[in-house]
């Protein structure tokens, strides 16, 4: 099942171009810029894929969740406004593109919603749209969810559910149950203020970005049954020599990457006998590429590793840059890829066919009330 019912608007999403070039294409000024996303009321603060690459999610400070269907050449998109007076500040899929959670900030707290199919009465001509499934109100008491990250619970006896992390502005962290709402646990990073956390792809682990240089992990410990025992600390990444502003996981959930102030990236192998009391490891260390008007190293805010895991995608304000994640090197730069801060960024996880080829895609989100979507460097690149 999906969210998109099949009588919604039909948009053209990848723009054709013949060879050769045309005026459309003269006006696009970047080559890896496929097309972008209008429509959006106010900026545009976070976005994500479904597991299945076929639906793109984006929450947007106009109060609006907007979903959009790709195809190879075609969007179907439809609107969810969510309750009066909230400013929706990070959205994941739960489980599959039926189920979309959406973190919501007002005066008094954030709030989590569960949007999911509605079924069809008899006498209606056309789909419901998604409907709230579940909502919880003040999750991280007064403070703002900076990010949500989710994924499907395969590892061990995990029973395939979507586990949800939702991280605050403050240092707690709060795991849910995608489909259901339950509260899995929480953890408490102890580092001032965080700055983001990811569950790995197979729903093992959990890592955080705070104000701190080192990187804690924990694991999520199930059941027989399938359901969360507990969330245990079992390792931390000691390394940087400033707060760590941003990381992911490796697809097989083995590795991590990491950005920090201190102007480096750093790749670490976390398929060790931690039980055993085995360190991770870092594996490769690589400097920032980009420095600011006195040559000072800068940061990046953000991180996406491609499917593949051979291309990393950063970002620094409105610069947006591709590098190879093997060996550091820059393999393309887009130096105003949003007319203000890009807020959002993420890999499609599986590659979209866009005319006769296959090409992974890249998604980001700015300020700017866009959303842009990037093919990704060729892999002779590499």
């Amino acid at each position: 099942m999906t969210l998109f019912p099949a009588n919604y608007l039909f948009l053209n999403l990848f723009l054709h171009f013949p060879a050769g070039g045309t005026q459309n294409q003269n006006k696009r000024h970047h080559p890896l810029d496929l097309n972008t996303l209008k429509g959006h009321g106010d900026s545009v603060t976070a976005l994500c894929f479904s597991s299945d690459g076929r639906s793109l999610a984006t929450a947007c400070g106009d109060g609006v969740i907007r979903v959009f269907k790709l195809d190879d050449a075609s969007s179907k998109s439809f609107k969810m406004n969510l309750p009066a007076g909230g400013h929706p500040t990070a959205v994941a899929f739960a489980d599959d593109a039926s189920s979309i959670v959406v973190a919501c900030h007002t005066m008094s707290g954030s709030s989590l919603y569960m949007y999911g199919e509605e079924k069809q009465k008899e006498d209606q001509a056309k789909l419901p749209l998604p409907g709230i499934k579940w909502e919880r109100h003040n999750i991280h008491e007064k403070r703002a969810v900076l990010t949500i990250s989710g994924a499907t619970a395969t590892y061990g006896t995990a029973d395939g559910s979507a586990v949800i992390a939702s991280c605050s502005e403050g240092t707690d962290i709060i795991l849910w149950h995608g489909k259901t709402g339950r509260n899995l646990g929480h953890v408490d990073t102890n580092q001032l203020k965080n700055h983001m956390a990811a569950v790995s792809p197979n729903g093992r682990f959990l890592a955080a970005a705070a104000f701190t240089a080192d990187v804690k992990v924990w694991e999520i410990v199930y059941l027989k049954d399938g359901s969360v025992k507990e969330v245990s600390r079992v390792m931390q990444l000691k390394g940087h020599k400033s707060a760590v502003t941003w990381l992911c996981f490796s697809p097989n959930s083995e590795k991590i990457i990491t950005a920090s102030k201190d102007g480096s990236i750093r790749l670490w192998n976390i398929n060790v006998r931690y039980h055993l009391d085995e360190d991770p490891k870092t594996l490769k260390v690589f400097p920032i590429p980009l420095c600011n008007p006195e040559g000072n190293p800068l940061h990046y805010d953000r991180l996406s590793l491609c499917p593949e895991g051979k291309i990393l995608a950063a970002s620094h304000g409105s610069t947006l840059q591709w590098l190879c994640a093997e060996t550091g090197n820059v393999l393309d730069t887009a130096e105003k890829a949003h007319e203000g801060d890009i807020t959002s960024i993420s890999w499609a996880p599986k590659a979209i066919r866009i005319g006769e080829r296959q090409t992974m895609v890249l998604a980001t989100a700015g300020a700017d009330k866009k959303v842009k979507l990037w093919e990704a460097p060729k892999s002779q690149s590499l």
